[in-house]
């Protein structure tokens, strides 16, 4: 079981549907939390950027003990119709982004390790990177090639005391799928409770899963 209390997380995209409500859910259970999203200010894509953040967030609470990436975009439309632009921006976001906040982490989250706490990286994939849909392909792409770093990453981060988790949710009722950078959101079914969701991925981290699929919620 993890402790929440007194941990210090960094959540990334956290003024986000669901960052928003992991972060607040963070707090009830203890933890302090430093909030990064680029309506803050923060344009991640900057290697730059992410060394900054990482070193002011230590900086400033003395430690890291957890790392939740939240942010995210979403285009819409036919895969013969991808513009290279919109390719590039998916990438950047959801791929690029989190796979160097998760290296660059490294060796802080190493060392709360060390000290006898028990840190942990959690993404947000979705259900697209289990199985792929059509109108979302260069989404689901970005997506399932983060899925991917993060199973591959989290045996080698088990060694240094650093566990890994992806959470796959379907469609969550956030506003996400109103604000993509191309196209226009088809009609999904019911949506999940993103609070629900978020209590899911705290639970999660509480109990020490190491993966949480879409049947997970």
């Amino acid at each position: 079981m993890t402790t929440l209390e007194g941990a210090v997380v960094l959540v990334v995209g956290a003024t986000g549907g669901l960052g928003s409500r992991i972060a607040a859910q963070l707090e009830n259970h203890g933890a302090t939390v430093a909030r990064a999203s680029k309506s803050a200010g923060h344009d991640l894509r900057a290697p730059s950027v992410i060394q900054k953040l990482l070193a002011d967030t230590k900086g400033q609470y003395g430690r890291l003990d957890g790392l939740v990436v939240a942010s995210g975009v979403v285009a819409f439309g036919a895969a013969s119709e991808l513009e290279p632009t919109t390719l590039d921006e998916l990438f950047a976001v959801n791929t690029t982004s989190p796979i160097q906040l998760i290296t660059q982490s490294q060796p802080y989250l190493a060392a709360s390790a060390r000290e006898g706490r028990e840190p942990f990286v959690v993404t947000l994939s979705g259900v697209v990177a289990e199985a792929p849909v059509a109108g979302l392909a260069a989404y689901s792409a970005s997506k399932a090639a983060l899925a991917a770093f993060v199973v591959a990453a989290g045996r080698e981060y088990r060694r240094a005391g650093i566990r890994l988790l992806d959470a796959r949710p379907g469609h969550t009722g956030t506003a996400l799928s109103e604000h993509p950078i191309a196209g226009a959101a088809p009609r999904f079914g019911a949506a999940l409770d993103p609070d629900l969701v978020a209590a899911r991925i705290i639970a999660a981290i509480v109990d020490g899963e190491k993966d949480l699929p879409s049947t997970a919620f």
